[in-house]
């Protein structure tokens, strides 16, 4: 990820992770939820705006950033999420947390369906409709990941390891679509994320992006649709994530 030479590297994941952590939170106002989005469109267009406009350099641009705040998604523990959801447990807890991700998701779609609509009524140009896209793609794959994390604490298969291969681990079954292999210890997102896992992510990135392009259409019907996609778009991950969880979860005791 290209950022400012005065300003540190690790400074600057921080930055951009704490904005998409807060943007995975299921219970957010529209209002609060659109000016994260907003946040998250200002650090897109400051460290990778030269990226944006060369489609497969910002695929690769996008799997960086991607693989640099998916260690920041929080994970709520099993006890965590019992907790919050009034002691629901097994598939009525995973359901709750599918349909929760995928009002997020569609959220997120409204909100820059939103920001793409007041682009088009106020002030026209196409130079922030890649950033915008960005932005919203990393939005939403963050709010599936934190998903997957969740959804595996339900079904007793937590994904083990150091913040980063946790991380890598989300990422690859977000780009399969299936659910966590156990890593090998002492493995890292470097070495995890090798040249086929990230080509599997860089391809699905690029599937989400031309999805969000829906986003771009006029006034209110781009926040509509991109809103509607993306809802369904995260409503099939889980279901998929959720029936290759319970068909491999531990047997009780």
């Amino acid at each position: 990820m290209k950022v400012d030479p005065a300003e540190p590297q690790g400074a600057v994941d921080a930055e951009i992770g704490a904005t998409v952590a807060a943007l995975t939170a299921d219970d957010l106002e529209p209002e609060k939820r659109r000016r994260l989005l907003g946040r998250l469109v200002g650090d897109v267009r400051r460290r990778g705006l030269g990226q944006m406009f060369r489609p497969k350099a910002a695929i690769r641009w996008m799997a960086d950033v991607v693989a640099d705040v998916a260690p920041h998604v929080p994970i709520r523990d099993l006890e965590t999420l019992r907790r919050h959801f009034d002691g629901l447990d097994g598939d009525d807890l995973a359901e709750r947390l599918v349909r929760n991700a995928a009002r997020a998701t569609a959220g997120v779609g409204a909100a820059g369906g939103g920001v793409a609509s007041l682009e088009w009524a106020v002030a026209p140009t196409l130079l922030s409709a890649p950033v915008l896209l960005a932005a919203e793609t990393i939005a939403v794959v963050a709010i599936e990941l934190k998903l997957i994390g969740e959804l595996h604490e339900v079904y007793g298969r937590p994904v083990a390891g150091s913040g980063g291969q946790k991380a890598a681990a989300l990422i690859q079954s977000w780009s399969g679509g299936r659910g966590v292999n156990p890593l090998v210890p002492g493995v890292g997102v470097a070495t995890v994320l090798g040249t086929a896992a990230r080509k599997e992510l860089q391809s699905s990135l690029l599937r989400r992006f031309g999805r969000n392009l829906t986003t771009m259409g006029p006034l209110l019907t781009g926040a509509a649709v991109a809103g509607y996609l993306n809802r369904r778009a995260t409503h099939n991950l889980g279901e998929k994530l959720t029936k290759d969880l319970r068909k491999n979860r531990p047997a009780l005791p």
